[in-house]
């Protein structure tokens, strides 16, 4: 069976960055690309907030440029989705689309999370053209216009808090009769002219060509005051929650009570020696491209680390 002192699971920001400090260590990792090969920043038109791009940079285009980056130190990036893995002993052993396995002595999981939707065809439809999961990634795209954020927990009050700094107008759209978030955001999106709260709501569908230009709306659903209306809007953020992908490891990490990767400390290790955690799929409060970027060169250190102290050639 093929054997790596390092196989890095998911590409994207952390997994790219990871592959190009363990190759320049000579580490010679493996990655896995997985279902979305450069993670979810392929499907944002724009970034402008990641260091290094004054004009800012199409997502596809700069996870092309972290490709080609690991790809010239000797990083070999493969096709593929890890399927399973077995952490019960080392090697470890992972298995590829549910047939070829390769044996790691380290593991580097940096699966990313996927923003939870509600499932409309038009999420699909709009992607990069007025749906977005990310307001601190996209916010900026909205100055002075109006915007929708779709939730009531923490999260949506966070996101629709910091639109409404930049927006003129956001309406957040609330499925229950009440905001989930704790006091404090509550109040401080209550206290906000800018922002209005439409509860007992629901989204139903969305329209504009060739972006969006307003959303479908039904109010006390299912009641008999129930009654449809339809919202002028630029954008439409969803802050419904994140999910990280960890269901291929089969419960054999330590995870919070949110599903992401518990890491030790400042460090990527995990509950499991010898298994670090980088990038969205360990982080539940920033979940930018830098700090995904950030945690991928920490775990490639901690792998060199963890050789040289077992003293694995």
């Amino acid at each position: 069976m093929e054997r790596t002192k390092c196989l890095i699971i998911g590409s994207g920001p952390a997994g790219y960055t990871a592959a190009i400090y363990a190759s320049r260590a000579n580490i010679a990792p493996v990655l896995y690309e997985g279902m979305q090969p450069g993670g979810q920043l392929t499907t944002t038109t724009d970034i402008e907030n990641f260091p290094g791009y004054p004009e800012g940079i199409n997502g596809f285009e700069m996870m092309e440029d972290l490709r080609k980056q690991a790809k010239r130190f000797g990083a070999d990036l493969r096709t593929g989705e890890v399927t399973h893995i077995d952490l019960s002993k080392r090697p470890f052993v992972a298995t590829i689309d549910g047939d070829t396995t390769i044996e790691a002595e380290t593991v580097i999981v940096s699966t990313g999370a996927s923003a939870k939707y509600l499932g409309l065809a038009d999420e699909k439809k709009y992607a990069g053209m007025g749906v977005s999961a990310c307001a601190t990634c996209d916010g900026f795209f909205y100055r002075k216009k109006t915007v929708a954020v779709v939730g009531g927990g923490d999260t949506a009050c966070e996101e629709a808090h910091y639109l409404s700094n930049l927006a003129s107008k956001v309406y957040m759209i609330v499925r229950k009769d009440y905001l989930r978030a704790s006091k404090v955001m509550q109040q401080r999106v209550m206290e906000k002219d800018n922002i209005e709260i439409l509860f007992n709501t629901n989204t139903v569908g969305l329209f504009g060509s060739p972006a969006v230009e307003g959303a479908h709306l039904v109010q006390f659903k299912g009641t008999p005051e129930e009654k449809t209306l339809d919202i002028d809007i630029d954008g439409f953020f969803l802050a419904i929650g994140h999910k990280p992908n960890t269901d291929f490891l089969g419960g054999q990490l330590a995870l919070d009570e949110q599903g992401y990767i518990k890491t030790d400390g400042f460090t990527t290790a995990t509950s499991m020696e010898g298994v670090f955690a980088a990038g969205d799929v360990a982080d539940p409060r920033y979940r930018q491209a830098i700090t995904a970027a950030g945690m991928g060169c920490k775990a490639a250190l901690d792998v060199e680390k963890f050789l040289v102290d077992n003293d694995i050639k």
